[in-house]
């Protein structure tokens, strides 16, 4: 008899082999596994009382916290489904997600709450509102008194399909209104057992949560490790201050963020040398890191380094970038360049680089295609926008709109987005390739690259640079510097000083933001505003 894959198994599995293990610690609240199902069931059954039913969409709006994590399995139980929001958007942004995801019920933390009051009276479909750790002067409904209302008892589950859909999240819209992306249980589940897998996800993991859960499902975090009967740590705000109190206070095992997250605590740890004792994985997807980083992070801090690739619409991971046992005979400089990759496909993904014509490019590393993959992790496709969708999947192949290399191995290594490759003189320019240099230079925290015009070249590579604390730089020390290390043509042409590059929640650099900045502060627009 064939076995539907739903999510809310993976927590059936835990309580049954570690029921009375910590599943979770948030701030000073710890709850075994058992614990925590017994609040999913609550969950549940208030849902079902307010008239949740099997398809509507509930939605979060908070941060990492034992009440999100909960969210999911207490949702799935119903057969509804999670629109999970970025904390970091404004009132608009919301009021259009909720409205056009047509959620029913909006479960919103206390600090969060402000950003939905300007939008209340316009959400033409939110019946609830259900706050998490509500303050006296607030008006909605308490979370936790509503909670304690209903029986923990087990759950009569709807009657659901592995290919329902399971989640929608909204991809940041920097052309026009973000899109959701619908997720089904199948996608999930499939994604969780390959990630699961390549990242060696086991029972013994404490794993630290710094990614928002709002970011495609904190790449299923709630799922695979909850699956293994792993101990998740909450954190409520990521500082590295906290990061490192959590590692040292939970002997945390494995970690997942953004490259700029990782900068941040590389600096952190320059200045205050904190006692590290334990083995750490650290997990990062984003933008291709500089090398340096992958060995400044493997040798000063003495964790293992594990550099991930995908996208949303592919549930997201696609390829992980750890070195095969048959490589590892290689120089270690070589080593850390190709964990710097996006790698090679993960088990379940066919993951290609293709040419305008759609063949797979040269494994030369030097010829450049767009990256195309077909897995069990792609989406259903766009909520409400069918031809989004059919511009996305095209024969079969989700395609990413990243624009990479293939090296002689295999490896996948991610040059830029589409709308970032710089075109100067005719010549395609990396721009990751470049503020990869600039990262080497002493005096550089945080560097972007984007293409600003050039009467004679057409484009030229433009620098954004954030100095360290008490370090002297000059514009023309940039140039010469990138210069000395890159071919002429590649080397940056100017420069900003700024005290902090713009960034998503989750820590991605926000291109977009800098190029629309830079072109107002000319006086013009251009091709760069999207």
């Amino acid at each position: 008899m064939h076995v539907p894959l739903l999510l809310h198994h993976f927590l059936d599995r835990a309580v049954s082999l570690y029921g009375d293990k910590t599943a979770v610690i948030n701030d000073n609240r710890s709850y075994t596994y058992a614990q925590l199902n017994e609040r999913v069931n609550q969950l549940s059954y208030g849902l079902r009382d307010i008239g949740v039913v099997k398809g509507d969409r509930v939605a979060y709006l908070a941060p990492n916290t034992v009440e999100m994590l909960e969210g999911f399995y207490g949702v799935f139980q119903l057969g509804a489904v999670m629109v999970p929001l970025n904390i970091r958007l404004r009132p608009d942004d919301y009021l259009f997600i909720l409205n056009h995801s047509e959620s029913k019920v909006l479960m919103v933390d206390q600090e969060l709450y402000h950003l939905i009051t300007p939008i209340k009276d316009q959400l033409t479909t939110i019946e609830k509102i259900i706050v998490h750790y509500k303050d006296e002067d607030c008006d909605e409904i308490d979370y936790e008194k509503w909670l304690s209302k209903y029986s923990a008892t087990s759950f009569a589950r709807e009657d659901i399909d592995e290919n329902d859909v399971c989640s929608l999240l909204y991809t940041s819209g920097t052309t026009g209104n973000p899109k959701g992306v619908m997720l089904t249980h199948r996608n999930n589940y499939l994604h969780a057992m390959s990630c699961m897998h390549h990242l060696r996800v086991s029972d013994k993991d404490i794993y630290l949560h710094i990614l928002p859960m709002f970011h495609v499902n904190g790449w299923g975090s709630p799922f695979y490790y909850t699956g293994n009967g792993a101990t998740h740590i909450c954190l409520r705000k990521a500082t590295p201050e906290l990061i490192f109190k959590a590692i040292e206070d939970y002997n945390v095992s494995v970690m997942h963020m953004a490259p700029t997250v990782l900068n941040g605590l590389l600096q952190y740890y320059e200045q205050n040398i904190p006692a590290l004792n334990q083995a750490i994985r650290v997990v990062i997807a984003g933008s291709a890191p500089p090398p340096a980083f992958v060995t400044r992070v493997e040798r000063e801090l003495g964790w293992e380094f594990i550099q991930v690739y995908g996208m949303t619409e592919s549930s997201p991971l696609s390829t992980i970038s750890t070195v095969r046992s048959h490589l590892t005979h290689l120089p270690l400089k070589e080593q850390y360049r190709m964990k710097a990759k996006a790698g090679f496909p993960m088990i379940g993904c066919d993951v290609r680089v293709v040419d305008e014509n759609g063949d797979d490019i040269s494994k030369d590393g030097k010829s450049i295609g767009e990256v195309v993959t077909r897995s069990h992790g792609v989406m259903l496709g766009y909520w409400k926008n069918e031809e989004a969708t059919m511009q996305t999947i095209r024969n079969g192949y989700l395609h990413t709109g990243d624009m990479a290399t293939v090296d002689v191995y295999g490896n996948i290594d991610i040059v830029d987005r589409k709308k970032d490759i710089i075109i100067s003189g005719g010549e395609n320019i990396s721009s990751i390739e470049v503020e990869g240099v600039l990262y080497e230079h002493p005096a550089v925290l945080e560097a972007a690259v984007i293409a600003v015009p050039h009467e004679r070249w057409g484009e030229t590579p433009h620098a954004f640079v954030v100095k360290r604390p008490g370090k002297e730089l000059t514009e023309e020390e940039i140039i010469k510097f990138s210069r000395d290390k890159l071919a002429h043509f590649k080397a940056v042409t100017s420069v900003t000083f700024v005290e902090e590059l713009p960034k998503t929640a989750s820590g991605k650099i926000q291109k977009v933001h800098l190029r629309n900045d830079y072109w107002e502060s000319h006086g013009k627009t251009g091709r760069f505003v999207n």
